[in-house]
Order: structure tokens, then sequence, then C-alpha cells
């Protein structure tokens, strides 16, 4: 039997057309261990907003129902060439129901269950998922499971990757997001110390709220001197950047240099010796290029961090265990909330699409594909 229903995708084409629709179209059976879903409940990730809007002009867009099309402008439009004229779906992770599987025991233990899933399709009213990287949800909602994946697992894929790589303290910018008040969770219960930058005193207020206690207002006018006694007193040469362009990483270096360098007991030409890293893991800001000044020596690294790498990496153990921390915390450190709900055709209005990608602190929008 042939199962149809809405979802939506997005399409570049050379000229620098970036088209968003829903479509009504068929679903394949599952096989071996795939599961189909009927999807409940999908967030919207910074990381969706990738492909689903990114640099697209949407506030002189083409709005229609269920359509609207923008103009996509360089210098992202060349550096986009790869994806020209495919037509891709979109949403990282979602919940929903099982309502046929594949021939694999995986998959049909999973008949009939809610299940979080990260097919890359979820928003959508159903999905092929994978049964091996899909969560049963028990008695949790669809709500409370759709951002189950996501978020949890990059929040505690900085943790392990602290772990891994000898560190016991960490730098975190954009802290007070849904991942970061995670992260600050995590951090709380795994005996971590974790610097938060954030740049307003309500989001200072948020974390301090929740047990932080290294909170750092990069809006300050001493928040160098912040920034330069919070890594002295935890020894966090380790850190985590969502925002990418500007100078956001440079300043975390340089600070962390400067700690360094103020404990050696001689000056060297080259800087300290003292190893410094920072992790980008996204590209909240897309207007400027990073920014990077000879001001940490030669001991540091810039380097990007995907959750879908670190995984492979990890094993399969450390992935099981991550899993099962997070469904057995689905209601207290994971727990998501969301600013409004909308479905497939609301989600491609001009109101929704201004707001949702500006990714605002607590600002999640949710999306139900049935309404």
């Amino acid at each position: 039997m042939t199962t149809t229903g809405k979802q939506l995708f997005t399409t570049l084409t050379d000229d620098g057309k970036l088209t968003l629709e829903v479509s009504e179209v068929p679903f394949p059976e599952p096989k071996d261990n795939q599961v189909l879903v009927k999807m409940e409940a999908a967030p919207i990730n910074p990381s969706d907003l990738a492909i689903l809007t990114s640099a697209g002009d949407f506030e002189n867009a083409e709005y229609s129902d269920g359509k609207v099309v923008a103009n996509f402008p360089e210098p992202f439009l060349s550096g986009s060439k790869n994806r020209f004229g495919q037509r891709l779906p979109a949403g990282n992770e979602g919940a929903g129901t099982v309502v046929a599987t594949g021939d694999g025991d995986a998959a049909k233990a999973l008949m009939g269950q809610r299940i979080a899933c990260v097919p890359g399709s979820a928003f959508s009213q159903y999905a092929i998922a994978d049964a091996n990287l899909s969560l049963p949800l028990g008695n949790h909602s669809a709500e409370m499971g759709a951002s189950s994946f996501v978020n949890p697992m990059t929040a505690l894929g900085f943790v392990e990757t602290a772990k891994m790589e000898g560190h016991d303290a960490i730098v975190h910018l954009a802290a007070a997001s849904n991942l970061g008040q995670m992260l600050n969770k995590i951090c709380l219960e795994d005996g971590v110390k974790l610097v938060n930058i954030v740049r307003k005193q309500s989001h200072v207020d948020l974390l301090k709220g929740l047990g932080a206690k290294w909170v750092v207002n990069s809006s300050d006018e001493d928040y160098m001197e912040q920034l330069r006694a919070a890594i002295a007193e935890t020894g966090a040469y380790l850190g985590f950047d969502p925002i990418g362009g500007g100078n956001n990483t440079d300043r975390v270096l340089k600070a962390m240099e400067q700690v360094a360098a103020s404990q050696m007991g001689e000056y060297s030409r080259y800087g300290s010796d003292q190893d410094k890293k920072m992790y980008q893991y996204g590209r909240l800001n897309l207007t400027e290029p990073t920014i990077l000044t000879p001001s940490y020596g030669l001991q540091f690294c810039v380097q990007g961090w995907l959750l879908t790498p670190f995984l492979g990496k990890a094993g399969m153990e450390t992935v099981i265990k991550m899993r099962m921390r997070v469904l057995e915390n689905l209601t207290t450190t994971f727990a998501s909330s969301y600013k409004a709900k909308v479905n497939l055709e609301e989600m491609l209005t001009k109101e929704a699409i201004s707001d949702y990608r500006q990714m605002k602190t607590g600002e999640k929008y949710l999306v139900t594909p049935w309404g």
C-alpha cells in the first residue's frame, strides 16, 4: 500500500533562486532496519536553517500558499554549487509513531511505538528513519521527544570531547541557548567546570538561576577582565563557539593566552606553551569572516566540530550510553521548550520565517506536520 502525505522541500537553482515548498508525495516502504514514522513534531534547529533559509533574502521574497521563493545572494550562491537543482528534504530530527517497518529485528521491535528519530526529512507528515538511531519514548509525548537528539547529543558530545582530550573545563559561547542550558546542567552533574559566555544581563541571570558558577557577559566593558578571571580559576583552555563569524573565537583565545602567559616563568617570542583550542560548531554569524589575530602564540588550534563525525569517533558503546542518559532525563536535563507551533504551510509564512531564522534564545519553533 502506498503512503502519501505532505513534505517540505528546499531547492536552490543556479540563477540564485531559493524555493521552499510543501508538496504531496508518496513515501517508500521501509526496508531492512528502516521504519516509516508518522511524524508528530519536529523542532526547527539552527542546523536546519543551513539548507532551509541560509542567506536567502526572505524579507523581499515571493510568498504564496505553501511556497516561497527568495533571492540567494553572492558569495553564498557560488559557495553552494553542489546543491544546484537538488530538491532536498529538511528537518534533522523529530518524533512520531512507527506505522510500518522493514524486515530487520530492530525495526520490527519498534512497530506501533512512539519514537524520537533523525530522518533528515522530519518536516513532513511521514519519514523513513533508521531503527538503530531511533529512541523509543515510552510514555513521553512527541513534543517532549522531538528535540531529544541534536541538542542533547551535541551537549553531551562537548563533555565527552573534553574528557577524550584531557580537559576538565570548557568555555562555551552563546551559552544561554537551549543547548547551552543543557550543557550547563551536564557539567554540573559531571563535575566539569564551565565558563558560560552570554551577551545580555538577563542571560546571566538565567544561567545563574540554573546553578552556573562562571557566567561572563560579553557586552560588559570589563568583558575581557571577567573572561581572564574565569579562565584562570577554571583552567579552561578548550572552547566551543556556535557563532563562527566575527572575533568571538579570537577574543577567547586571546584571553586564554594572556592567562597562560601570566603564569610563565620567562618570556618567549613564540607565546606560551599552553595548548589552546576552539571548536566552531555552527555559523550563527553569516555576514562576517572568522577573525584571527597574532595574539596567542603558536600553540593554538581552531577546528570544526560536527555531531555525526564525533559519534563515529566515540564508538557505539559511548553513543548508546549517551542516548540512554537522554531518555532517562528527558523531562529534566534535556527538556526543551518552544515559543510557537506551526504546521508545514505556516512554516513558510513571512512572519514565521522572519522570526525563527533569528535563532533567538528561548524562542525555538516546533513543527507539527498534521496541524
